[in-house]
């Protein structure tokens, strides 16, 4: 009994919707999770990539205002250095001290290059420079050919030091380069980079400047990174598309594996960009919370729904589950079927309702089931099962009443050409005319039946107990079909004519269907051979096999 019991558990509707809601609640917890993490982190990583533009915005034009001072201040140097004095280097490094006031920019001092790219005074005076060779340096060939430019940030060959080297050509009045005017700006130098270097995002985020035409990282809060060559492609999609020349912000996966929040900025003198980054583990240590939150609650839901939703849907389907039990009975054949009592009108007395509406539909579609199995489908003549049914009662009254009945078996003349013309679509509907006309020739007391693809039969009842009568009764309906054949048909627009051959078979009572039917089936064979059109009238074999042979004008 126990196993019986867990069995109705297990398989009762209230388990099952139980069960579903649960199933729900945890589907719309799982979405609910999925959503607002999606929506907190969406959230908070605008907000965040916004505050990392700003930032990053900040230290982009800090240092485009220090690289340009620089390049100014080269510039005005370079304009008014006096050419003559590139012969004389001691005079020259005279006059570049003259102007010290104007170089604390540059820490490491400047320098001049002549244009072999020898180095022909600085200042302050390094002896270690002297003689060097920097023609292989990208600023002085650069300035060479006549340009301003920010070279690639170095550790200098005097400084031994990450250094960032500033040129500007000395030109002539004819705008000939004379010489390169070369300025050396330590990286760690403070009020130089410093801010970048120094400042921090949060407890791990920080700040990269680099140098997309060099790849390298020329200035990062982590000091192990500077100068160090950037990423492969392929390594960090966000840092190769900033490569490529996107600027602005997204969430992305670091050489490291970490994954953060970036906002890129350019430094337009230099075509360097700057990177204020942020891990999101700080970013989205709320949507961690909030996560931890939904899956708590679920918990709670869960047991809610197990004790008070239970109980109520006992409650809800009680009317239910009686109606279920009186059922069974029904089906156990312990009570008569009959409809059940509707208690409420609500979904369980619907379907009380729509349970009586299917008994009376049951009887319905028995007595349909029982019409289909008795009758042609496609002309709704009775079948040749029903015929059978129908020969042997009006056999029987025959004996009872001492009356006679006849039997007549029409086959089409002309059917097949029709099939093989126009195809089975316009057969079909030559049959249903073909049944209409018919059907308008019998008597009610009569049947037509269809018992074959173009063979009706027609069965007439309580005809004259004298043959000659019966005879003469039976031509003259088969006359009549004949005649209601033979005119034409109009078959999905088509004219065609067909006719028939009707072989007729008279009873008295004695015998049984089959030997009727044989017999005018094989009287319509001898009226085909007649000619067709006609009928041929044969008397059963209780009536001495004796064959009378009639013809009707077709």
């Amino acid at each position: 009994m126990p196993r019986m019991n867990f069995r109705l558990v297990a398989h009762s509707i209230v388990t099952r919707l139980v069960l579903l809601a649960i199933a729900i609640t945890v589907m719309g917890s799982v979405v609910r999770y999925f959503m607002l993490t999606h929506f907190l982190r969406e959230d908070l990583g605008a907000v965040v990539a916004s505050q990392q533009l700003v930032m990053a915005s900040y230290v982009a034009r800090d240092i485009e205002h220090k690289i340009t001072e620089r390049q100014a201040m080269l510039g005005r140097l370079a304009a008014t250095l006096p050419l003559e004095l590139l012969a004389r280097p001691e005079a020259l490094r005279a006059w570049l001290g003259e102007r010290h006031e104007l170089l604390p920019l540059f820490s490491h001092g400047v320098f001049i290059v002549d244009v072999t790219g020898k180095v022909v005074t600085d200042y302050p005076a390094r002896p270690e420079r002297a003689g060097i060779d920097y023609a292989d340096r990208d600023y002085v060939r650069a300035a060479l050919a006549g340009e301003a430019f920010v070279g690639r940030p170095v550790v200098g060959r005097v400084a031994k030091i990450p250094v960032l080297p500033l040129a500007v050509p000395v030109k002539d009045a004819g705008g000939q380069v004379r010489a390169v005017l070369v300025g050396i700006t330590p990286l760690a130098a403070p009020g130089f980079i410093d801010l970048l270097q120094q400042g921090r995002i949060g407890n791990a985020g920080g700040f990269l400047l680099i140098s997309p035409r060099d790849k390298l990282f020329v200035a990062s809060t982590q000091p192990e990174m500077v100068l160090k060559p950037t990423p492969p492609p392929g390594v960090n999609a966000l840092h190769d598309r900033a490569m490529a020349g996107f600027r602005g912000s997204g969430i992305t996966v670091n050489a490291q594996g970490v994954e953060e929040i970036s906002a890129m900025v350019s430094v337009p003198s230099t075509g360097w960009f700057v990177v204020a980054r942020l891990p999101t583990a700080e970013v989205f240590v709320t949507v961690v919370r909030a996560q931890r939150y939904v899956i708590a609650n679920v918990v709670g839901v869960i047991l809610f729904l197990l004790v008070f939703v239970a109980a109520a849907l006992l409650l809800v389907f009680r009317p239910l589950f009686r109606a279920a039990r009186h059922a069974d009975r029904m089906t156990l054949g312990e009570a008569p079927l009959e409809p059940l009592t509707v208690v409420r009108d609500d979904e369980v007395g619907h379907l009380t309702a729509a349970f009586n509406r299917l008994l009376a539909k049951l009887f319905a579609t028995q007595a349909e089931l029982a019409r289909m199995a008795h009758h042609d489908a496609l002309t709704n003549l009775p079948n040749r099962l029903l015929l059978a049914d129908r020969l042997r009662q009006v056999l029987a009254r025959a004996e009872r009443n001492g009356t006679r009945l006849a039997v007549l078996f029409l086959d089409l003349d002309g059917f097949k050409p029709i099939n093989d013309k126009f195809g089975h679509e316009a057969g079909d509907a030559a049959l249903v005319q073909v049944a209409e006309r018919l059907g308008h020739l019998v008597r009610e007391s009569d049947t037509l039946a269809r018992v074959g693809g173009d063979e009706f039969v027609v069965v007439m009842a309580d005809l004259d107990k004298e043959t000659h009568l019966a005879a003469v009764a039976a031509g003259t309906v088969a006359a009549k079909c004949i005649e209601a054949l033979a005119r034409p048909f109009d078959i999905l627009g088509e004219t065609c004519l067909l006719g028939a051959s009707v072989g007729i078979a008279l009873g008295d009572g004695g015998g049984n269907p089959h030997d009727l039917l044989l017999t005018a089936d094989q009287a319509m064979y001898r009226a085909k051979q007649s000619g067709r059109g006609c009928y041929v009238l044969a008397e059963n074999e209780i009536a001495r096999g004796e064959t009378v042979q009639g013809e009707t004008a077709t």
